[in-house]
């Protein structure tokens, strides 16, 4: 797995006292420095340079009913509107999926979120099965889409699941970077998210070295 935390892909690891150009924060990678401390100068990252034609920056959000236990839901979706956030006020273009019982489906975008993202995602519930599979191809064919309509453009694709699943889908084409955030609690673990980011060869991360849970 690829070490670091990168919000822009080949954005470097400037630090507060870098050049005039690296003054955006590259807040992903600021959490990860972070973890449960509070914010200190030190823990600043800060992105180099703008990725040409833009970022786009795809969800995937689980919404099963293994996810409800332990506030995982809550906790994943607290983590989602502070990257929406962030993504609105770098003008970057994001998208959500959210799967759960039998079915997947785009929530939003992909397009530049607004200004409401914590009232209408603290809205969205959780129930059924995991079809962790279906999730991924439901953003597979959005970023397809995408890398059509936007070739320049960088994707990345985030997954917020406890992997609670036997699903082992593909890594999607058309993804320049994937960052796994695992909300899986259970003494006895599976371990799909982190299974599937060694095999993907991307990035992996347990909920709790971004969220102060």
């Amino acid at each position: 797995m690829r070490s670091g935390f990168r919000w822009r892909q080949g954005a470097g690891d400037a630090t507060p006292g870098g050049s005039p150009g690296a003054r955006r924060i590259a807040w992903p990678r600021t959490l990860a420095a972070k973890r449960n401390a509070r914010l200190r100068s030190e823990h600043l990252r800060f992105v180099n340079e703008e990725a040409r034609g833009g970022v786009l920056h795809c969800f995937v959000l689980d919404c099963s009913h293994s996810m409800l236990s332990g506030q995982r839901l809550a906790l994943a979706k607290g983590l989602l509107v502070a990257l929406f956030d962030q993504a609105r006020a770098t003008r970057s273009e994001v998208a959500l999926v959210c799967f759960g019982g039998v079915g997947a489906d785009v929530r939003f975008g992909p397009a530049v979120p607004r200004w409401w993202n914590e009232r209408w995602i603290a809205s969205l519930g959780g129930g059924g099965g995991t079809p962790l599979t279906l999730g991924i191809e439901t953003a597979s064919a959005l970023l397809e889409r995408a890398a059509r309509l936007k070739p320049a453009q960088q994707r990345c694709l985030w997954v917020l699941s406890d992997g609670r699943s036997s699903g082992m889908p593909s890594r999607p084409a058309h993804v320049d970077h994937v960052v796994f955030v695992d909300f899986e609690q259970k003494q006895l673990r599976i371990g799909r998210c982190a299974s599937l980011a060694c095999m993907w060869g991307d990035e992996y991360f347990p909920y709790h070295a971004l969220i102060d849970a």
